[in-house]
């Protein structure tokens, strides 16, 4: 795992650079998309390298963590709403190349499944944007979730609820119950995790995912165990971290080309 600690400007060049390496390489990349605050400074400047650099979402695919369960389709936080709003419509990317899991299906578990068959038909994901929520759930993979889990339907914390009710108005009764989420095992699969988290916070749950014991009741802690995780976090998350300066001394003394 590699950390990198800087200001929070920074960490999302950092996030666009990998993920322009990739479409530059590959028109056809596949990429997770988050949503949340953490991955919004990544999209802007995602869409101005669109726009000023014509940087082309043309033939990419993405595919989304989660989505709300009922949330009728014209609701404005109904994620796949979101990621048209943040990313998709300011790149120009197809609307058919972003799928994300269905959470207004009549048969829930056959949409996960389906899901999960739609990202494997695609080669599986290059790169997953992911965030990390204060009791270290990503995507919404709450305390408790299987480290093997796979795209399902779970029930929201009430943390997670308190959390996302900025969203909402701060009324968190108008908060989903539940959700559909791809699962930590969907996760591990993809090729390239880059988490971001910025703010004193998140600083236990950044501790607890790098430094931390592999646990369940810290879902993000199963990023230890994969061969290519970056996480970007300033200096407020990282304030929890034992070995902050050693990750700064590492980050400092990279070879330029070697990137993310």
């Amino acid at each position: 795992m590699e950390v990198v600690i800087a200001p929070a400007e920074e960490l999302a060049v950092h996030a666009a650079d990998a993920i322009e390496t990739l479409l530059r390489r590959d028109p056809a990349t596949v990429l997770g998309l988050a949503t949340g605050s953490s991955p919004l400074k990544v999209y802007d400047e995602l869409a101005r390298r669109h726009r000023e650099e014509g940087l082309s979402f043309e033939q990419a695919r993405g595919f989304m963590l989660d989505e709300y369960v009922g949330l009728p389709a014209e609701h404005p936080q109904r994620y796949r709403n979101v990621i048209e709003t943040e990313i998709a419509s300011r790149v120009e990317w197809p609307a058919d190349q972003v799928l994300g899991p269905d959470g207004l299906a009549e048969d829930l578990p056959a949409a996960c499944a389906a899901y999960e068959q739609a990202i494997k038909d695609a080669g599986g994901v290059d790169l997953q944007i992911l965030g990390i929520g204060t009791d270290g759930h990503i995507a919404f993979n709450e305390p408790g979730s299987s480290l093997a889990s796979r795209t399902r339907i779970k029930t929201l914390t009430h943390q997670t609820r308190v959390d996302n009710a900025r969203f909402f108005d701060d009324d968190v009764e108008q908060v989903p119950t539940h959700c559909l989420t791809q699962g930590l095992g969907t996760i591990m699969e993809a090729r390239h995790l880059v988490l971001l988290a910025t703010g004193r916070g998140k600083a236990e749950a950044v501790h607890q995912l790098v430094e931390g014991p592999i646990s369940a009741m810290w879902p993000g802690t199963v990023m230890q165990m994969h061969p290519h995780a970056t996480v970007l976090v300033d200096d407020a998350a990282a304030s929890r971290l034992q070995l902050g300066d050693y990750y700064r001394q590492t980050f400092a003394s990279k070879p330029g080309w070697q990137g993310l």
